[in-house]
């Protein structure tokens, strides 16, 4: 099995090296972006935190994000509840419905929401840009809580209702508990996908609305601002940041169920001294 890991260090290359040219292109002293550095500094930095420019669509960028997420999950967990639990005619199709965004090409969709967005005079608006970037987050918020719903032991529920809980405590107290990890995972990925939605932001988002892909895009068409890589850069290190707190967040729970016989134990010697 070798020649596997052989194998898997041009993959490593080709996908990380894009990845850590932008690191030292934000540190670099030139008015463009080139690489290698002529030499490296701080300016760039300083450059993007006192922009209003850039910060306001970094601002805009994480509010909208958040208000897609919150919406996707709204929609998106009564739909899979009702899709996955109760069949009832034409099912298949709204399944069908409910994903089609992931095989439409982007460049369609955003022309269809500019077109009706714009009959609803919602274009140019926080509003309008949140229901776009929502409906294209759904399919794949959709795809994740489905996997998760059906994988979830139903006698739990049964169990819960028998003993007297009535459906909303169920849900809160059995049903949400065991499929947190799944509606994190979909409102994680919804929120990633809105800050990343440049196409559609293009269309709706306008001057009134700006957002950071939408900054990025028309910074590089118009002049190769070196602040994009500054953007990058805190973009890799804020998803290195996550990814590490879920590491440690993980282990910290493994150590704690590892512990728990031995302390359940003390406790009971504890209570028979």
């Amino acid at each position: 099995m070798r020649w596997m890991y052989w194998l898997a260090i041009p993959l490593v290359v080709l996908v990380g090296a894009p990845l850590l040219i932008v690191v030292p292109m934000s540190f670099s002293t030139s008015a463009s972006l080139v690489f290698p550095p002529p030499g490296y500094g701080w300016q760039h930095y300083a450059a993007y935190f006192s922009d209003y420019a850039w910060l306001l669509p970094t601002a805009n960028s994480l509010l909208i994000g958040l208000a897609t997420a919150l919406l996707t999950l709204l929609l998106v967990v009564p739909a899979t509840f009702a899709l996955v639990r109760h069949p009832f005619k034409g099912r298949a199709l709204g399944r069908a419905l409910v994903i089609l965004p992931l095989i439409v090409p982007n460049i369609v969709m955003a022309l269809g929401y500019y077109l009706y967005l714009g009959n609803l005079k919602l274009t140019q608006t926080y509003l309008g840009v949140i229901l776009a970037h929502a409906c294209l987050s759904v399919p794949i918020a959709y795809l994740i809580l489905e996997a998760n719903v059906k994988n979830f032991d139903v006698n739990l529920e049964r169990a819960a209702r028998s003993l007297g809980a009535s459906p909303m405590k169920t849900f809160w107290l059995v049903t949400f508990p065991v499929l947190r990890p799944g509606f994190l995972a979909a409102g994680l990925f919804a929120f990633a996908h809105s800050f990343d939605e440049a196409v559609v932001a293009l269309f709706i988002s306008g001057r009134d609305v700006p957002t950071l892909p939408r900054k990025m895009f028309e910074s590089l068409r118009m002049e190769s601002d070196p602040v994009m890589s500054v953007v990058s850069t805190l973009l890799l290190a804020a998803v290195l940041l996550l990814t590490l707190l879920h590491v440690a967040s993980r282990h910290y729970r493994s150590v704690r169920q590892r512990q728990r016989p031995a302390r359940r134990a003390a406790r009971v010697s504890h209570s028979y001294r």
